[in-house]
């Protein structure tokens, strides 16, 4: 179902002025467009690609997403197509210790726990169903478009009062091109723009480097990821189980993961902060290729596995980690009618590398805030208040990764000691739990005693 293409009715005649334009329909850009039209919002939703299109991904689906893939009515069709379903999270250290993490087990019993699904079929069935909603309440969709401009006024109906102007400057809409290279060009009007067009989002790059004149990356802060479809790997034969990552010697400071996606299909892939990965001397896909023939953990387990054709494909996920001297965290992610989602905003969890849950939640938060007319420096703090101690958390656990010899003895702990497990399964779930990493007493006390 999820190849087929997408009828989104007709592009809408340029001119046109909406309540929103929203710039790209992934998980974020879809869920801001949702809860915009579910509120009776007209809304202009942008894809640059046609469906159906790949989205390189993990493919993780957290449990912080089901809350929101249910409101936008998708979460009954997700589980109809197949699909792998998460009960916990295997780490493993370099010397080779494992734990596993289980999952709560009223959320596995609810089905709320969390997925494991290709990002194709992912973003298709989300989109679908958004891509109604939207037009339902009188908006209109628009697939195969490439936003070429945002534009801007100052404010008060008049011209643009140029770059670097900060405040001064109002997004007022976008110029988007249809039908490739040479296509039309039409422009649509609105007082709000959403830019979710992931980590090369053309709203997040023209009110960051244009109008506040601050820079989009930042290496230690954004990660690259190259990822494979495999069949065949042992151990990763049902649709319910574990997701795994690994912290292998060779890849330290990164980690190397497995994430089955139902059908004996597994997402293979690996990580590293693009800063760190400078220092390295072979790139993702060669260190990839060294770990499934000659690590002794995973050799065995892919001696009878092959690698789906054309599936291997790198990309960067922008860490929601909190930047030294920042003038806003993790990066600015508003201005004056503009609002940044999901990596557009630069928030993929820093550790576990999981971008999909706050995309979707930061999506939901900037429908809320302009439904309410509240202004995007509202959205600013309470997006960072909502999502910057998990972020920050996150990023701490990051850091600590980097230590191999820290990983051997946390892990080998972990591996022997039952409270130590039911604290990170409690860190998984409950944000008031996550708040005990604040306390170095109780860390102290759970690790020693």
């Amino acid at each position: 179902m999820w190849k087929q293409p997408i009828d989104s009715g007709s592009v809408p005649a340029g001119g046109e002025t909406y309540d929103a334009i929203v710039v790209g329909g992934g998980p974020g850009g879809s869920a801001a467009a949702g809860y915009l039209a579910m509120e009776g919002k007209r809304v202009l939703l942008i894809e640059k690609e046609t469906w159906p299109r790949d989205k390189i991904c993990g493919d993780a689906v957290g449990g912080k997403s089901l809350s929101h893939v249910k409101e936008l009515g998708v979460k009954e069709t997700l589980e109809s197509t197949p699909h792998f379903r998460v009960t916990g999270i295997v780490f493993s250290s370099p010397k080779g210790h494992n734990v596993r993490v289980a999952l709560p087990e009223e959320d596995v019993q609810r089905l709320e726990a969390g997925y494991s699904l290709p990002r194709q079929q992912f973003d298709y069935l989300l989109f679908n169903q958004v891509q109604q909603l939207v037009r339902d309440a009188g908006g209109a969709v628009i697939q195969g478009g490439d936003v070429r401009d945002v534009l801007y006024n100052d404010g008060a109906g008049g011209e643009d009062p140029g770059k670097g102007s900060g405040a001064q400057r109002h997004a007022s809409g976008i110029v988007v091109r249809i039908g490739g290279r040479n296509g039309e060009e039409l422009t649509f009007h609105a007082p709000n723009v959403i830019g979710a067009a992931g980590y090369r989002c053309p709203v997040a790059k023209s009110m960051l480097e244009e109008t506040y004149e601050e820079p989009m990356m930042d290496r230690d802060h954004y990660c690259a990821g190259y990822r494979e479809y495999w069949r065949g790997v042992k151990g990763c034969e049902d649709n319910v189980g574990d997701i795994e990552i690994h912290f292998v010697d060779t890849v330290i400071p990164g980690y190397f993961w497995l994430f089955p996606v139902a059908e004996g299909v597994v997402n293979v892939g690996i990580g590293m902060v693009m800063s760190l990965l400078d220092k390295q001397s072979k790139k993702l896909k060669a260190l990839q290729a060294e770990v499934i023939a000659e690590h002794p953990l995973f050799k065995d387990r892919f001696a009878e596995a092959t690698m789906i054709p054309g599936t291997g494909k790198g990309w960067q996920l922008p860490f929601g980690s909190p930047r030294k001297k920042a003038s806003k965290q993790p990066r600015r992610s508003a201005s004056n009618g503009i609002f940044l989602v999901g990596d557009a905003a630069s928030l993929v969890d820093p550790f576990s590398g999981e971008g999909v849950g706050n995309a979707l939640v930061s999506g939901e938060m900037a429908a809320q805030h302009i439904m309410e007319g509240k202004s995007p420096e509202d959205y600013q703090e309470a997006l960072w208040k909502a999502l910057g101690p998990e972020l920050t958390n996150s990023f701490r656990m990051q850091k600590m990764s980097r230590r191999a010899w820290l990983l051997n003895w946390f892990v080998g702990k972990a591996s022997k000691k039952p409270a130590i497990q039911e604290m990170m399964t409690e860190m998984i779930a409950s944000k008031e739990a996550q708040e005990n990493l604040h306390s170095p007493w109780f860390m102290f006390k759970t690790l020693m005693f």
